[in-house]
Parts: C-alpha cells; structure tokens; sequence
C-alpha cells in the first residue's frame, strides 16, 4: 500500500505499508483525542484495498461521510461497537482472510503483548490491520511506549494555502492538509515528516481514489 508520493514512501524501505501487518496511527496535540486526520487517513489507504473494511470502536461509530470523502464507502465498511474488547474483536477479524483491513481504536495502552498478537494474527491470514491510537491527554508519553507495529505514524492538522486570491488574508479555506510524521519502522527513517494529504508534499498534490472527488490518498 503506498500513500502515492515518494516523500512519504521512501520512509520506509518496502516503499510504502506492507500488507498483512499491523501499523499504528495516531493524531498530534487536540486530534490526539478525537483521531480525526489519523482516521481520514486510513480510510483514504483502506479505499484502494479491495474487499470488506472492519471499523471496531469502543463506542459510537465515527462519521461516515467523512469516510466517503476519503473514497471508503459506506457499502464497505462493517462498524462494530466492541465497548472494553476492542483488541478482541480485531483479533477474531483479523483470522478472516475474506477480509482486506481490520482497524481498530485504541485507547490507552496497547502493549506488546497485545500488538504481537495482532500482527501474527494479520501476517497469518494476510489482512491488514491498522490501530487508531487516542488519549485524553495530548501527546500522551503512553503512546510512545513500544509496540509490535511493524510502523507508527503521527498525523498532525496544518494550515491550508491560501486560495482566495481577492481575501489573502483568510487562512485555511483549501484542501485539509496533513503533517505527517514517522515515529517507528523497522528498517526505516523514523522521525521523517512530509507534509502531505488532501493537500501537498513537497509542493506536490496527492493523488486521490477515483471514486472520490475530494481527500485521501491513492493506495496501490
């Protein structure tokens, strides 16, 4: 699965996210708590991959249209709310090869034992499992523990360019634009950042799913 840019892709030596692994995400500062640019993310990465999408969350389901913005539709998507078993559903999804991802969110900790188990689970039917990480506390130190992920990324908001040449002094009116940054991989270039999604990187505009006419990111 590759984000489409080589200044994302070349942070890891595969050239992008391996399949049937287990790769973690999680926002930066406010969004550390909602997830929202981490989300979007992963949808936008989940679009291109064929076959169902299990969403598991703790509680209430997050914001289809969003999803659909990214290319994820809604006929895709299988919500599960797993209250405190979160890590337990994903596992039991992740034993289903008729599935392409399983993404789960996360609060709190995760733990090694935990993660290991998920990404044996995922390597072992060839399911891509992706972990949405949240706290209440920005930046939590807890999110920084290690895991078995085979990558960690960190997704941070940025101001959008100006686009109204008549208002220059209105900010953050284009595309959503994302700073993003890797934490953790193996073999790979941690503390990389590129500033990319529904935007640019590197000055570049990312490429999005055809069947969406606004956000994410093509995966391949």
């Amino acid at each position: 699965m590759r984000f489409g840019l080589p200044a994302i892709d070349g942070f890891v030596p595969a050239g992008g996210l391996l399949p049937a692994a287990l790769h973690e995400f999680s926002g930066a500062g406010g969004n550390t708590e909602h997830g929202t640019p981490p989300a979007q993310l992963i949808a936008a990465l989940s679009a291109q991959c064929p076959g169902p999408v299990v969403w598991v969350v703790d509680r209430d389901p997050p914001y289809a249209p969003s999803f659909a913005g990214c290319g994820l539709g809604p006929d895709r998507v299988i919500y599960a709310a797993a209250g405190k078993a979160v890590l337990g559903v994903m596992d039991d999804c992740l034993r289903h090869p008729s599935l392409a991802v399983v993404v789960g969110k996360v609060s709190g900790r995760l733990g090694l034992t935990a993660s290991r188990r998920l990404r044996l689970a995922a390597e072992s039917s060839g399911v891509t499992a992706f972990v949405l990480r949240r706290s209440l506390v920005h930046d939590d130190p807890v999110l920084r523990e290690p895991t078995a992920a085979l990558t960690r990324w960190r997704i941070a908001c940025v101001w959008s360019p100006l686009t109204l040449p008549h208002a220059p002094e209105v900010p953050g009116v284009g595309r959503v634009h994302w700073r993003i940054e890797l934490q953790r991989a193996r073999g790979g270039q941690p503390g990389r950042t590129a500033r990319s999604g529904g935007g640019c990187c590197s000055g570049r505009q990312l490429r999005y799913p055809p069947s969406s006419p606004r956000g994410g990111v093509s995966c391949v």
